[in-house]
């Protein structure tokens, strides 16, 4: 079934009124004034926050961000591999994964002074700012593009993440993280858990048929959630997904393309898919939630995120 993340966020609530977004209504509750450039700051806030944790003042919780470790659900977590150049996990177009390095302009530095980097060529400046513009879209910034550039990477987020083989525990901790921002900030429980679950039931699904998101795109795969352990959707369309490559250490590359686990899942099987793709999302050519470097060790790496 095809759709959009727009209509279904309407559907579910997130208009404070008919003809206001939420974006709009927490620019104007934050900021009191609803311009492109308070839009484009609401936006820098939750995202940051979102990434490395709380750096604002007056925070109303805690948050410990995507790139700390955690438990989601009793399961441990630890997405920071996937930034920091750890794993080969990032699309950058080719048929498996490689190692990105999206923690590049500065780390968490310039993002606690409302930054996505301290320079305009790293690769963390393109992840961060395409954050901003695609959550612009989901939360339908009405003045979006008039000050800041639309969403400009990739609309297929499984090509973005196919090489990651995130799990429902691993996706959950990032929506986790972005509801706690947001809250964090003054949005109402009930707005969050909105949002929490429109990104639930739009990206944390196995073998999700194709939507459009914005809903100016052509409809594709948004599938992040790829991982057998996923649950699977409720109208699935297995065949237009690969199979599940599983990312490796960088340090276990000795060639262009290291050997990678390929696995299929025993109920609903991937199709031929197809490797590489467009890369792009939010990573811009590489994609994804990245890879990069700082904000801690990393941890131990085991199977996945089990500690």
């Amino acid at each position: 079934m095809k759709g959009s993340l727009i209509t279904s966020l309407a559907g579910v609530g997130l208009a404070a009124a008919a003809t206001q977004s939420i974006c709009d209504k927490y620019t104007t509750a934050v900021f009191k004034k609803n311009t492109p450039q308070n839009q484009e700051k609401l936006l820098t806030i939750v995202v940051n926050t979102a990434v490395i944790g709380n750096y604002t003042p007056g925070a109303l919780n805690d948050v410990p961000g995507i790139l700390a470790p955690g438990y989601f659900q009793g399961v441990y977590v630890q997405l920071l591999p996937y930034f920091d150049g750890e794993l080969l996990s990032t699309n950058n177009g080719g048929s498996c994964g490689q190692s990105t390095n999206f923690l590049d302009g500065g780390g968490a530095t310039p993002l606690t002074k409302n930054l996505p980097a301290d320079n305009t060529s790293s690769n963390q400046y393109t992840l961060l700012t395409h954050l901003y513009e695609y959550f612009g879209v989901l939360l339908g910034c009405s003045a979006f593009g008039t000050s800041y550039v639309p969403y400009a990477g990739s609309t297929n987020l499984y090509e973005v993440h196919k090489f990651m083989a995130l799990d429902s525990y691993e996706v959950g901790w990032f929506i986790q993280q972005v509801g706690l921002a947001a809250t964090s900030l003054g949005v109402s429980a009930a707005d969050a858990t909105a949002v929490g679950a429109a990104l639930t039931k739009f990206f944390d699904y196995r073998c999700l048929a194709p939507v459009s998101i914005p809903s100016t795109a052509p409809p594709a795969p948004q599938s992040i959630c790829t991982d057998c352990e996923c649950p699977l959707a409720a109208d699935p369309d297995c065949s237009i997904y690969g199979a599940i490559i599983k990312p490796v250490p960088t340090s276990s590359a000795s060639e262009a393309c290291a050997p990678q686990q390929t696995e299929h899942c025993s109920s609903g099987n991937y199709g031929n898919g197809g490797n590489g793709g467009n890369g792009g999302g939010w990573g811009g050519n590489g994609g994804g939630w990245g890879n990069g470097g700082g904000w801690g060790n990393g941890g131990s790496w085991g199977k996945k995120r089990h500690h």
